[in-house]
């Protein structure tokens, strides 16, 4: 008999599997990109430009008198001071009210008033820069002190704190008192010296603006 043939087991070869393409990015599309971040860029210009437009048209100024409440504050440093005897110390006088969990206005007047003493170099030492918090329950010296330190105040710049009490008393007194502090608005308020009217500057102004009130509140008359 004839031996039967060897059956061998078989099995179809794969294929190999076609290689992935990557698609270029289609020269319109890239374009198109190009085209709306110029156009992004631009209108973040345009709305920067339109700001700095309206926040110079929305600055007034006006000279004022105002009568000095005989109220105890607490500084950054924790002393506690008659706030008559810090205005009155002999030296020009730059005064505002902030809170340190403010995140809009407040830095933005305290980055001017940071920028105003380096424009005035050795001078700013003459100078009595002075914050006073509208939020004292949450704003302690410590928290100030730090505050203080994130704007790079020097020595003629103080922070003040104290009672809820001493604090509405000064902001009535300087009319900066808005109900509550999300409703707090840009005053600056400068005063050549003991006795002299305040002159109040109401916006957003710049540190060169404030150099120049600065100098012109000096030599005037």
């Amino acid at each position: 008999m004839r031996a039967s043939p060897s059956h061998r087991s078989w099995s179809r070869p794969r294929r190999p599997r076609p290689r992935r393409r990557h698609r270029r990015p289609q020269r319109s599309s890239v374009m198109g990109r190009r085209i709306l971040g110029r156009l992004g860029a631009a209108l973040t210009c345009a709305t920067g430009v339109l700001l700095a437009v309206a926040t110079a048209a929305s600055v007034s100024r006006a000279t004022v008198n105002y009568q000095t409440p005989a109220v105890t504050l607490v500084r950054a440093d924790g002393q506690r001071v008659s706030l008559p005897h810090e205005l009155d110390d002999g030296r020009p006088v730059l005064l505002n009210f902030i809170f340190t969990t403010c995140s809009s206005t407040c830095p933005l007047t305290s980055r001017t008033l940071e920028e105003f003493q380096d424009k005035l170099g050795p001078e700013a030492a003459r100078v009595h820069l002075m914050s006073i918090s509208i939020d004292p329950e949450q704003d302690t010296p410590s928290r100030l002190a730090e505050y203080a330190r994130k704007f790079h105040a020097g020595p003629g710049w103080q922070y003040y704190t104290g009672t809820l009490a001493a604090s509405l008393a000064a902001q009535r007194a300087f009319d900066v008192y808005r109900g509550e502090k999300m409703s707090h608005t840009p005053v600056t308020l400068m005063r050549a010296a003991p006795g002299k009217p305040w002159l109040r500057i109401e916006g957003f102004v710049t540190p060169d603006e404030l150099v120049d009130d600065y100098r012109n509140l000096l030599t005037a008359p």
